[in-house]
């Protein structure tokens, strides 16, 4: 506990502002808007905030906005403990107005469309506001949609989804319902943020039923359309563990296609034999939907093929536009989309933006850190933390494919303060120098 208290006090220290900074960047012509700003960011989340408030310390304030039309901001990565009835869902927002950093400006609108050539945004109460340079941040979008039956279905009981504000109580109301049959899970056929969390409701949801004695009542089955439980080998070989020791179903390439809530089933293609499909009764049904990049980010030229932010891997900055930049879900970085990414990354992109003001080169390169608290139970987590190479990065000088209560902690409690108080105010970019420290400077 003395060695944890000393990390933590580590993390919990504030950095010093240093200053504004000064440049000339050399841009396209700029037509007439009624806003202007030297930087502006696209989106409240995580990653918006954060640079927000970083940016309000390299440029003023006065001189920084934010387009995020939520009236609340949420603490998402909690929702897998809201679902298992381990916390509250009214713990994990707070007001919009309480997180923006004071003195900057909130656009309490939705972006409707970008035009990088003309450095501007329109919103979609008509505003069109001009930039000097864009930050974008508008995370990804949930498609329940794209499942037949969905979202109507979720009048239904029995059926909840941990990934929307809409959904994530009704997984608690089925899982404290629940009395015999199967209990499935599942996971998308595209990319999703918090890759993790589509199994660890499994793993809570299977220690829920035997501390409430109807385990051996209940089939615990995991469809996942992936061909691995997870794609990083270390933590994928202890989550097999886990897996035969409790009993629980896993079927690699089943990807979820219709819900049929009225009858209680739900339909599932094998995705290594095109046109096959398996219906499944279900007494309680943890749907994860099929994700994608934002409207607003696939229709206009910052996109990739695919839809999303085209950055560059190592510096963030854009690969057409260069004072355009992007973090967190809506980018086309090569690692996993969560909130420790996003750290990690605010870090590495405010070092980018200073330097790319200054006319200077960008001299720090994001690694792919990111990581995922893979809750195994009410009191135990395996953290797993790795890079672009899907190679492990950890943070402890200690075996972190072990379950551990410490991780849980960490995880439940230390976790969502480091977030508020930490990240969203910019002062937090990752473990990546504890790191250093914690294991002599030799990882």
């Amino acid at each position: 506990m003395t060695f944890f208290l000393f990390f933590f006090s580590l993390t919990a220290r504030r950095c010093h502002p240093t200053g504004a900074v000064i440049a000339h960047f050399h841009t396209s012509s700029i037509v007439s808007a009624k806003q202007h700003y030297k930087m502006l960011v696209l989106g409240g989340g995580t990653g918006g905030i954060a640079m927000s408030a970083r940016m309000k310390r390299v440029v003023g304030a006065d001189n920084v906005a934010v387009v995020e039309p939520a009236e609340m901001h949420y603490y998402q990565p909690i929702w897998t403990l809201v679902g298992a009835g381990a916390k509250t869902l009214a713990s994990s927002g707070r007001p919009t107005a309480s997180i923006i950093p004071s003195g900057v400006k909130w656009v309490k609108s939705a972006v409707q469309e970008i035009n990088p050539q003309t450095n501007t945004v329109r919103t979609e109460d008509g505003n069109e506001i001009s930039y000097e340079y864009l930050i974008v941040a508008l995370g990804l979008q949930l498609h329940y949609e794209k499942i037949k039956g969905l979202p109507e279905g979720f009048e239904h009981p029995k059926i909840g989804s941990n990934y929307s504000i809409k959904t994530v109580e009704k997984t608690w109301k089925a899982l404290q319902d629940f009395k015999e049959g199967n209990a499935i899970f599942t996971f998308p056929n595209t990319p999703v943020k918090c890759a993790g969390a589509p199994q660890k409701i499994m793993y809570l949801t299977d220690a829920y039923l035997r501390k409430t004695g109807k385990r051996d009542k209940a089939k615990v089955i995991y469809n996942t359309s992936l061909p691995v439980l997870f794609g990083i080998k270390k933590y994928a070989e202890t989550l097999w563990d886990i897996v035969k020791t409790r009993d629980l179903q896993v079927n690699l390439r089943h990807n979820l296609i219709e819900v049929r809530a009225d009858k209680q089933e739900a339909v599932f293609e094998n995705l290594d034999k095109p046109g096959e499909t398996t219906v499944f009764e279900y007494e309680m049904l943890h749907v994860t939907p099929p994700m994608g990049p934002h409207f607003v980010v696939k229709g206009s030229p910052l996109a990739d093929e695919a839809g999303w932010l085209d950055v560059n891997k190592d510096t963030l900055q854009h690969n057409k536009y260069p004072n355009v930049f992007g973090i967190g879900d809506c980018t086309n970085l090569p690692t996993a989309k969560t909130g420790a990414a996003v750290a990690a990354q605010s870090a590495i992109l405010n070092r980018t933006i200073n330097k790319v003001m200054k006319n200077e080169k960008p001299d720090k390169k994001y690694d792919g850190y990111t990581s995922c608290p893979l809750v195994t139970s009410y009191n135990t987590v395996v953290l797993a933390e790795f890079d672009y190479n899907g190679q492990p990065l950890e943070t402890f000088p200690l075996n972190q494919a072990k379950e551990r209560r410490l991780m849980y902690f960490m995880k439940a409690d230390v976790m969502p303060h480091l977030y508020w108080h930490g990240l969203l105010r910019g002062f937090w970019g990752g473990p990546g120098p504890y790191r250093k420290l914690l294991h002599l400077g030799m990882k």
